[in-house]
């Protein structure tokens, strides 16, 4: 995944709306939005994210910036405010906003062709426009990815959001929407023992690129409350999972860390055709 043209100084950029999404509800949709928003900004890149479940808004308390919000995306779909009026910069880095979602509309108060003209309007000022997609696959959905040019499908080990996430994968090819498969809370221990399915299973039923793997870390449970992504702490291995990802999505060739032959990350790097760093 890469930005389709990188900033040029004096000239508007043509940055890449990337919508995350999952099918299924609490698989940590709105933390990986955050996470890598903040992972793209650390790395000097631009980014928006945008919060588009209008009505259960939830990316404003985990960017610690809820006490800050005048307008938000209905506004700026409707015309009711300027696009620069309704986002907010991030007290932890000069290059990560949010776009809020409205608290007290109805997920059906704008259309996918408000949607799309809102957000384009964003491509021409930031090199990332990530969407964090309501739960489900109805109206939120469909307009989440109304302006999207690829797709980060988050889904945990898990048969029900596997499932979700097969679904939604279908739905988004069917929109010509690239998705790109994020494994998330995945525990090793489980996985060894046979009681949580290996990366290798859940790609394998997905059958889409995989982009990341985040193992359980109550790092993000404490970052979440704290209001500050994950990526800011050093110490974590989510953070660490998150900062790879966000590489990938700029186009490196990141490798998967720990890759030993005979371990679980080594099935994984043999699968991917990486060697240990």
């Amino acid at each position: 995944m890469s930005m389709r043209n990188g900033s040029v100084a004096g000239q508007s950029l043509n940055g890449e709306v990337i919508v995350v999404t999952s099918g299924k509800g609490g698989v940590g949709k709105t933390t990986t939005t955050a996470s890598l928003g903040a992972a793209l900004a650390l790395r000097g890149k631009k980014t928006l994210v945008v919060d588009a479940d209008i009505g259960l808004r939830n990316l404003d308390v985990i960017l610690g910036l809820e006490n800050r919000i005048v307008f938000n995306l209905v506004d700026v779909a409707k015309g009711a405010c300027k696009p620069n009026q309704a986002i907010i910069r991030s007290k932890k880095t000069p290059n990560l906003y949010l776009l809020p979602a409205s608290q007290t509309d109805e997920k059906d108060v704008i259309s996918e062709e408000e949607v799309k003209r809102a957000l384009d309007q964003y491509r021409r000022e930031f090199n990332f426009v990530l969407v964090d997609s309501p739960a489900g696959i109805e109206q939120g959905f469909k307009n989440a990815c109304a302006a999207a040019d690829r797709a980060i499908v988050v889904t945990t080990p898990e048969v029900s959001a596997i499932r979700d996430a097969d679904r939604v994968v279908g739905l988004l090819t069917s929109r010509d929407v690239e998705p790109h498969l994020v494994i998330n809370r995945v525990d090793q221990n489980l996985v060894q023992r046979g009681d949580m399915l290996s990366i290798p299973d859940v790609q394998d039923i997905l059958g889409i690129d995989l982009i990341g793997v985040v193992e359980r870390d109550e790092a993000i449970i404490i970052a979440a409350n704290c209001g500050e992504p994950v990526v800011f702490n050093k110490k974590s291995r989510a953070g660490d999972a998150f900062s790879r990802i966000a590489r990938r999505i700029c186009g490196e060739a990141v490798e998967f860390p720990q890759l030993d032959g005979n371990s679980f990350w080594g099935k994984l790097g043999r699968r991917l055709g990486m060697t240990g760093s």
